[in-house]
């Protein structure tokens, strides 16, 4: 059975874009995943086809309406029930790696993706809407947000890397930006791969990329590091460790 990928647009043409290129486009064609765009329009009910008004209160721009959106959204509950329902909104909880996973680890996801000022607030109080933002950037729609989520979500569908190992120590996987990475030639403009690097040794190796990724995350994304810190502290009853000089 593919990975089912629904998508609640008003630009269905987007779909799948550059997903139907390389490693993505190569398992759409093999049947591991299914890309369904669903036009919006196709639920508006009056003869201009007409999804959004203007906002309660006043102000500038457009909203999506709920009642357009309730029903794209039972159309597609209706054909594929067991997907989650996504909307792509910078309102949303900021998305992550583990979600990232646990999405994948699904039977597909259905998207909404937004345009104008946004949805109508009710849309998420009347049907099972999770809201999810992919970082604090404005764009004009959620198409690009959708595209690079199912991105994320194909690359870990069985079969679609390479190797299985594949995206094991990639950034964010375990917690951590991933080490920097290096090929030839050895010399470039008088820069040199680290020795380290071409020792042959593997443990000294392993140890260098651990500590470049532990540094790396500390200076860039002191963020991440926090959160590495604290999952790390953790015993595995969940109860905080004591640290040295700490009384109970």
């Amino acid at each position: 059975m593919s990975w089912q990928a629904q998508i609640i647009t008003l630009y269905p043409d987007m779909f799948p874009g550059p997903l139907g290129h390389s490693l993505a486009g190569r398992a759409l064609e093999q049947g591991t995943w299914a890309c369904d765009p669903v036009q919006l329009r196709d639920f508006a009910t009056d003869k201009h086809r007409t999804v959004d008004d203007t906002p309660a209160g006043g102000g500038a721009g457009m909203v999506l309406k709920s009642d357009i959106l309730a029903a794209a959204i039972d159309h597609c509950l209706e054909r594929q029930p067991d997907l989650p329902v996504i909307a792509m909104t910078p309102r949303g909880k900021p998305i992550t790696q583990a979600r990232v996973r646990e999405i994948a680890g699904g039977g597909g996801v259905t998207l909404l993706c937004g345009r104008f000022e946004g949805f109508d607030e009710r849309i998420f109080e009347g049907r099972p809407v999770e809201q999810i933002s992919m970082g604090d950037i404005i764009l004009s729609g959620g198409e690009m947000g959708a595209l690079t989520l199912l991105d994320a979500c194909i690359r870990l569908l069985p079969g679609v890397m390479g190797a299985a190992s594949s995206g094991v120590e990639e950034s964010f996987e375990s917690g951590l930006l991933e080490y920097p990475h290096y090929t030839r030639p050895v010399e470039w403009e008088g820069h040199m791969i680290p020795e380290v690097l071409r020792s042959g040794d593997h443990a000294r190796i392993a140890a260098w990329r651990k500590q470049r990724a532990e540094e790396d995350t500390r200076l860039r994304r002191p963020d991440l590091w926090e959160r590495h810190i604290g999952v790390r502290d953790q015993s595995p009853s969940g109860a905080q460790r004591k640290t040295k000089g700490q009384r109970s």
